[in-house]
C-alpha cells in the first residue's frame, strides 16, 4: 500500500471509531446512544427535511454539504469525548480542545481531504450558512427526539420544559419546520409526564 491510500485507511480507521462513543441520550430504553448512530440519523432526517427547508427558505440548499457536516461534524468526538450540552462550564475548553483534534486529524489528509474537511469543520462550528445553520438546528433537535422516543426525559440533568426551551430554540428557530417539530416532542414529554411544565 502506499503512502498516499496508507493515510486514507488510517482515517478511515479512525473514523470507524466513532462508534465507540456514547453520547448522554439513549438510543434504546436499555443502552446510550453511540455518537455514529446520531450522524446517521441527523443526515437520514436532513435529507428528510431538505425539500421543506428549501420551501421555507425560498430557494436550493446544497443537500450534499449538508449530509456531509452530519456525517462528520462530531469526528472530533472520538478524541475530544461528547460533553453534555446541559453543562455549560465546559464551553470554552471544548472549542479549543475540538478544534486541535480536527486540526491534528484532519489537515494532513491527502489530495484536498483535509481542506475540505477542515473547512466543512468550520462551516458547521460557525454557523453561518444556511446549510450549516439547519443541520445545527437537526443536531439539538435530534436528542430530544431521543429523550422523548426511549422514555428517558430530562430528569437525569434536573430540566424543565423553560430549560428545555432554553437549549433548543436558540437552534431550531432558524426553520418552522424544525420549531414545530421541537414544540410537537415538547408538547408530548410535558403530555406523558417525562418533563415537567414551565413553572
Amino acid at each position: 500500500m502506499d503512502d498516499h491510500l496508507r493515510e486514507v485507511f488510517d482515517f478511515i480507521a479512525f473514523t470507524a471509531r466513532l462508534r465507540e462513543v456514547d453520547r448522554h441520550n439513549n438510543a434504546t430504553s436499555a443502552r446510550k446512544e453511540s455518537v455514529a448512530e446520531h450522524s446517521w440519523h441527523l443526515a437520514l432526517v436532513s435529507w428528510i427535511l431538505h425539500r421543506e427547508f428549501e420551501r421555507e427558505c425560498g430557494h436550493s440548499l446544497d443537500l450534499e454539504k449538508m449530509l456531509k457536516l452530519c456525517l462528520m461534524h462530531d469526528l472530533v468526538e472520538i478524541d475530544a469525548g461528547d460533553p453534555s450540552a446541559w453543562t455549560a462550564q465546559h464551553n470554552k475548553d471544548k472549542a479549543r480542545i475540538e478544534e486541535e483534534v480536527a486540526q491534528r486529524r484532519f489537515s494532513p489528509l491527502p489530495a484536498g481531504l483535509g481542506a475540505e474537511f477542515l473547512g466543512l469543520w468550520h462551516e458547521y462550528e460557525e454557523g453561518q450558512t444556511p446549510e450549516s445553520r439547519l443541520v445545527r438546528g437537526v443536531d439539538r433537535l435530534n436528542p430530544a427526539l431521543m429523550r422523548f422516543l426511549t422514555g428517558q426525559g430530562w430528569q437525569d440533568v434536573g430540566a424543565d420544559a423553560e430549560a428545555l426551551d432554553r437549549l433548543q430554540l436558540p437552534r431550531v428557530q432558524v426553520s418552522e419546520t424544525l420549531t414545530a417539530l421541537y414544540q410537537e416532542i415538547r408538547e408530548s414529554a410535558v403530555a406523558h409526564g417525562m418533563l415537567t411544565p414551565a413553572p
